[in-house]
């Protein structure tokens, strides 16, 4: 075929100045989908990779209203219920080790535990929310591995079997996991080690104001208790789903569906849960992904696998109003689905 010389290089603009439209399209959109002041603003950070190299990084808001200091990329946040797959992946190296047992019953590893239940409660089913503990002094909700009811406790429970296991505190474990992770910048709640954590933020009818977190319980650490940055969670996402954390039959464990859960961010149908993550398809694309909620902060971290995507929100904000839980979270992901980022063939 014959190629005329002097259209080639008009052709190679035309290329180039699509795609960077194209790329501009969807960035655009969230650009301007950050700009709204209606129902609700934006106050976090967003970050988007692909194949490990960042598509959007941006900032907006402030880390603390009282001071007004502007938010940065840098800034650690409190990722709230995303703490729970880092108490999954601990709990599947001791797995790994030969020290718990994914079928046994909990009294087995935490033989304080007086309640009937616990002889027949799994750690399975403890890391899938299929466990029926409602409360340590009650009855179960329902008969282990019949339905899923999302909550805590499961994960302070899981907390306690890999300190039992490892002979560590938890937070000595997911410290040391950090370090092996190169997660310069991720550290467990302590209310003498903030570093660079923002202020929470709640937002109400008619006030937005500071949170409290002295009164945070660091019980709850494996549950809700990880500090940590956009950057970090990254190169969380990286090394968990590129199997440099967790050998393949752990990994596979740990994303496979073992249960049926809803949560509005990902669709109004049940769609698979797996240990502390949620198994989703959205306009025939699948990812891994989920949330958090509380303290004043909100976060949503999506890794689409095929592209290797990793999607990350961070809001050191949340609203009272629940109809508006991850009202910017819903619609990002949303326009990232649909952008020239996802591959065609996912």
């Amino acid at each position: 075929m014959i190629v005329n010389k002097t259209v080639l290089p008009f052709f190679l603009f035309l290329c180039i100045n699509t795609f960077a439209q194209h790329k501009e399209s969807w960035s655009a959109k969230i650009d301007s989908l950050i700009q709204t002041k209606q129902p609700t603003t934006f106050n976090g950070v967003i970050l988007i990779t692909k194949k490990g190299k960042p598509q959007y990084s941006k900032a907006f808001g402030l880390k603390n209203l009282k001071t007004k200091l502007p938010l940065t990329m840098n800034d650690q946040f409190e990722i709230m219920s995303n703490s729970k797959q880092i108490t999954s992946v601990l709990l599947l190296k001791e797995v790994e080790k030969g020290k718990v047992d994914l079928d046994s019953p909990i009294k087995k590893y935490l033989p304080y535990l007086k309640q009937s239940w616990a002889d027949s409660v799994t750690v399975h089913q403890l890391l899938n929310h299929t466990h029926g503990i409602s409360d340590i002094e009650k009855p179960l909700l329902f008969k282990p591995g019949t339905d899923f009811k999302y909550g805590n406790l499961s994960n302070i429970l899981l907390g306690k079997i890999i300190e039992k296991s490892s002979g560590k505190t938890y937070s000595e474990a997911a410290d040391e996991l950090f370090k092996n992770s190169k997660m310069k910048n991720t550290f467990c709640f302590s209310k003498d080690n903030k570093r660079n954590l923002v202020s929470g933020h709640m937002i109400t009818e008619n006030d937005f104001k500071v949170v409290d977190s002295s009164f945070i319980n660091e019980e709850n650490l494996p549950a809700d208790g990880i500090i940590t940055t956009a950057k970090d969670l990254a190169i969380w996402n990286d090394n968990l789903h590129k199997g440099k954390i967790l050998s393949h039959k752990m990994y596979k464990k740990m994303t496979t569906e073992s249960a049926k859960s809803q949560h509005d961010v990902f669709g109004k149908e049940k769609m698979g849960y797996g240990y502390n993550i949620r198994i989703a398809e959205n306009i025939g694309i699948k990812y891994l992904g989920h949330t958090g909620l509380g303290d004043g902060f909100s976060s949503l971290n999506i890794y689409i696998l095929k592209s290797d995507i990793s999607l990350i929100i961070l809001e050191n904000q949340m609203n009272e109003n629940s109809e508006l839980f991850y009202y910017f979270e819903t619609l990002i992901k949303d326009i990232v689905l649909r952008s020239e980022l996802v591959d065609s063939l996912n």
